[in-house]
């Protein structure tokens, strides 16, 4: 079956940076639109960003932009998202999310087949 497994989270002052990676395994992955969510204490989980099969297409939650970038390698199964700048409201479980191969970049919730674990990134004033 599919897994995602999600590391690179952790503790950081405000300001800071941290990379996520998502390893995939049990799907084709360079077929597989791939996005991240993130999950605030007491708040619904939300669209952080997404990417298309080869990488050329990326979306991202607008409050986001400029500050936070997906990528992706093919050739390792892997999913990236580079941090910027992070803020204390940037603190949340960050979740990686698979989308139905062939299908549309996993941007909503009812776009991705399978969602990792989650890692957690928290984010010092």
């Amino acid at each position: 079956q599919v897994q995602l497994v999600e590391s690179g989270g952790g503790l950081v002052q405000a300001g800071g940076s941290l990379r996520l990676s998502c390893a995939a395994s049990g799907l084709t992955f360079s077929s597989s639109p791939m996005g991240w969510f993130r999950q605030a204490p007491g708040k619904e989980r939300a669209f952080v960003a997404a990417i298309s099969r080869s990488g050329n297409y990326t979306d991202y939650a607008d409050s986001l932009k400029g500050r936070f970038t997906i990528s992706r390698d093919n050739a390792k199964n892997t999913v990236y998202l580079q941090m910027n700048i992070l803020q204390p409201e940037d603190t949340a479980v960050y979740y990686c999310v698979a989308g139905r191969p062939l299908g549309p970049m996993p941007s909503r919730e009812l776009l991705y087949i399978s969602r990792g674990q989650g890692t957690q990134v928290t984010v010092s004033s």
